[in-house]
């Protein structure tokens, strides 16, 4: 495993890249620190008595756009995650191409030991605390780690409150009756199954046999998505273990059997195996759980020709060089940002009083996403260089250019 902190991580890709494009020293020396930290202690009434919590927001970078990312509510947020969370949300937009910068923020909170009232509390507190840093043109947050549609319009409503005017566009991932946008909910696993046709036709892989990691949001809507397109799916794993069944697994049966029973174990339409998901025979493999989850310990038995990643960060750095050249890996970055691209058309909504329809947005989606596979593929052939490399150095030189442009203007 990498003892390297999660923001070293991520300045040791920014470097990299920096190097491909050959950056003046002065925009990497921009883009190695946030453009500002806030670091807030606020109190909060709970059942137990007042209560004093630790919030941040990291505002990375907005040369393209107002920053935007989400809010995490994590016993184990500290300022080293938020900021590398920052940077890669910065990464992504620029990926994705939408007109955002990147931020990100937390606050150090185990969610599971509060009750609805003190999590209402706790995330309009924490709003107050940052309000005066955010704004529907300067920073927008959005739902993450253990952060729900509900919080987000508890936060949008004391914004509205202290602002004095409702601004629907100030938080993204909303629920439908404030402000939400329809296809939001499986945007993530849409846009990567988007991306995945494409890259299954551009590097001609013809069998459509499966292996998913996780079976929460991303992994059951991946699922269901590549089922009805007549993908096979023949192995997936949630946190408990991991089923197997070579013909394919029925998997809105499963989804069903895991609303019960809280697991996939024990679905009588699969074998449980002993084996890793990471050693399945099959064609594609889509973690969609946590990060680090591919490692130099596994990532030798991977037997998949594509890898789909679907969570943030499941490959390891020294995975990364093991399956260079053996394995083609969509990264993250490109991969799960079906979820951004639904937050920007909701904030594009917001602004202009519109209600798209699931045609609309999904439409949106595939366009979008799709350009943004191309583009990195075309920079991937035309420097030789992995598809991960390739989206770094396609949204280093994106974010690059419009900081030249603020220095020019």
């Amino acid at each position: 495993m990498s003892s390297m902190s999660p923001f070293e991580n991520a300045m040791k890709q920014l470097k990299k890249s920096a190097e491909m494009l050959k950056l003046e020293p002065w925009i990497t020396e921009a883009l190695s620190n946030p453009q500002k930290i806030i670091d807030v202690h606020f109190r909060v009434k709970t059942k137990s008595g007042i209560r004093t919590f630790h919030g941040y927001r990291v505002q990375y970078n907005n040369s393209r756009g107002p920053f935007k990312g989400g809010i995490r509510f994590h016993p184990n947020v500290d300022i080293d995650e938020v900021k590398a969370l920052s940077f890669w949300m910065t990464i992504k937009n620029a990926v994705c191409n939408v007109p955002f910068g990147g931020g990100k923020g937390g606050v150090t909170v185990d969610p599971k030991k509060l009750d609805k009232e003190e999590l209402e509390a706790l995330s309009r507190a924490y709003i107050k605390a940052i309000h005066s840093d955010i704004g529907s043109d300067v920073d927008i947050p959005a739902p993450d780690v253990y952060t729900t549609p509900e919080m987000m319009a508890w936060m949008a409503d004391e914004f509205g409150k202290l602002r004095g005017k409702y601004d629907p566009a100030v938080i993204t991932g909303k629920p439908l009756d404030k402000g939400g946008s329809i296809g939001r909910d499986n945007s993530t696993a849409l846009g990567g199954v988007y991306v995945l046709e494409e890259a299954v036709k551009v590097y001609g892989i013809k069998e459509k046999t499966v292996a998913i990691q996780g079976f929460g949001n991303a992994g059951s809507w991946a699922a269901k998505i590549l089922h009805e397109r007549g993908y096979r799916i023949v192995a997936i794993a949630d946190s408990r273990g991991e089923i197997i069944n070579p013909e394919g697994i029925d998997v809105v049966k499963l989804a069903e059997f895991k609303e019960k029973t809280g697991s996939v174990l024990g679905f009588p339409g699969a074998k449980q195996t002993d084996k890793s998901i990471f050693e399945t025979e099959c064609s594609i493999l889509i973690p969609a759980a946590l990060e680090n989850q591919i490692t130099s310990e596994n990532a030798g038995k991977i037997k998949a020709k594509l890898i789909l990643e679907l969570a943030n960060g499941p490959t390891a750095p020294e995975a990364d060089e093991i399956l260079k050249g053996k394995t083609i890996i969509v990264p993250d970055v490109l991969a799960n940002s079906g979820g951004v691209m639904g937050s920007y058309f909701e904030w594009v909504q917001n602004k202009k009083d519109e209600r798209w329809d699931a045609s609309k947005f999904d439409k949106e989606l595939k366009t979008k996403i799709t350009e943004a596979f191309n583009n990195l593929y075309f920079t991937s052939n035309q420097r030789r260089i992995t598809l991960r490399e390739a989206a770094y150095v396609v949204a280093v030189g994106r974010i690059a250019d419009a900081m030249k442009g603020e220095k020019n203007a």
